[in-house]
C-alpha cells in the first residue's frame, strides 16, 4: 500500500484524491511523502553523486516557485545531456550565487573525472561562471603552510545562452562564452557522445517540463501551492530519482540511470524503496 500511494505521488497524483480513495490519513500520507522524499534524496546521494558518471555537458537552469503567503522560492537543477540524467537540485527562497554553488556541489561529486572535458551550458545568470569555476577545481597541497592553492579543472569549459524577450515574447537568442575554449565546446557539441549540433539549454528545460507534469506545485498557476521549502525539496527528489530509475525514456530505449551506467535493468518503485542504504543516510530517513 504505501509504495502504491508513493508511486502516485511521485507521478502527481494529489494528495486529496489519495485520501478519498484509500481512505487514510491526510496526516499519513503527509508523512510517507515526507519520508519518501528523504529516501530518494539520500538514493541519489548514494547512486548518482558518487563519482560514477562521466560528464560530458551538463544543463542547468532554475524554476520560479510560488509558496503560499504570495511567496517564492527557486528550484535550481542539474542534468548530463547525454544520458538525460538528473544529477542534483537545491531550493531556495533566494535565487543567488550560493544556491548555484549547492547545486554544483551535488554535481561535482556526480562526476567520475576531474580531466575530462566538461561543457556547462546554463543560460544567462550572472552567478553561473563563478560558482561553477569556484566549485569545480582541486587542492594542490605543497606541503607548504597555508591553504592549498586551488586550480581549476583543466578542461572546463562554460557557455551561456542569453534570451531576451519583450513581454511573453522571445525577442534574440545569444551565446557567450564564459569560460574556456570555444574551439573544444564545438568540439564537445559536435563528438558522439552529445551529438547537439548547437549551443542550446533546451534539454534541461525539458526536463523542467517533465517535473512540471509531476509536480503541481512547480506549475505556474495552480491552487496546490506548496507550503515550505522542504516540502518542494520532498517533491523535487521523489519525482528526480523515479525519473532517473524507473522511468523509460523513449530516446535512450533505457532510463536515464541505464544510459549513465549506473544500472543495467528499469527499477521497479518496490526495487526503489528497497534500495539499501548505509546506516549513516539511513538514518535521517527514519
Amino acid at each position: 500500500m504505501i509504495v502504491l500511494v508513493v508511486t502516485l505521488l511521485a507521478y502527481g497524483c494529489p494528495p486529496q484524491a489519495i485520501v478519498k480513495g484509500f481512505f487514510i490519513d491526510e496526516r499519513t500520507v503527509a508523512d510517507w511523502h515526507k519520508k519518501a522524499g528523504t529516501f530518494t534524496k539520500n538514493v541519489q546521494k548514494e547512486v548518482v553523486c558518487n563519482g560514477q558518471v562521466a560528464l560530458g555537458q551538463v544543463q542547468a537552469d532554475e524554476i520560479c516557485v510560488n509558496i503560499q503567503g504570495k511567496k517564492k522560492a527557486w528550484v535550481a537543477t542539474g542534468m548530463d545531456v547525454f544520458s538525460r540524467l538528473f544529477l542534483w537540485g537545491e531550493v531556495s527562497t533566494r535565487r543567488d550565487k550560493k544556491l548555484i554553488e549547492r547545486v554544483m556541489i551535488g554535481i561535482k561529486a556526480a562526476a567520475s573525472s576531474t580531466i575530462a572535458p566538461i561543457l556547462f551550458a546554463v543560460d544567462g545568470f550572472a552567478a553561473y561562471p563563478n560558482a561553477i569555476i569556484k566549485i569545480f577545481h582541486t587542492k594542490e597541497y605543497t606541503g607548504r603552510r597555508g591553504r592549498p592553492r586551488h586550480i581549476t579543472w583543466p578542461n572546463l569549459h562554460i557557455v551561456q545562452v542569453v534570451k531576451s524577450r519583450k513581454g511573453y515574447k522571445l525577442k534574440s537568442v545569444a551565446n557567450r562564452l564564459a569560460h574556456g575554449c570555444l574551439n573544444q565546446v564545438y568540439e564537445q557539441i559536435f563528438s558522439s557522445q552529445c551529438g547537439l549540433g548547437k549551443i542550446n539549454t533546451s534539454y534541461i528545460e525539458r526536463l523542467n517540463a517533465t517535473f512540471r507534469a509531476r509536480m503541481p506545485v512547480f506549475v505556474r498557476r495552480t491552487r496546490g501551492l506548496a507550503r515550505t521549502v522542504s516540502r518542494i525539496e520532498t517533491e523535487m527528489f521523489l519525482s528526480g530519482v523515479t525519473y532517473n530509475f524507473c522511468t523509460l525514456h523513449m530516446s535512450l530505449d533505457a532510463t536515464p540511470a541505464m544510459a549513465a551506467g549506473l544500472t543495467d535493468h528499469i527499477w521497479s518503485m518496490e526495487e526503489l524503496f528497497r534500495f539499501k542504504l548505509p546506516r549513516n543516510l539511513l538514518h535521517d530517513v527514519l
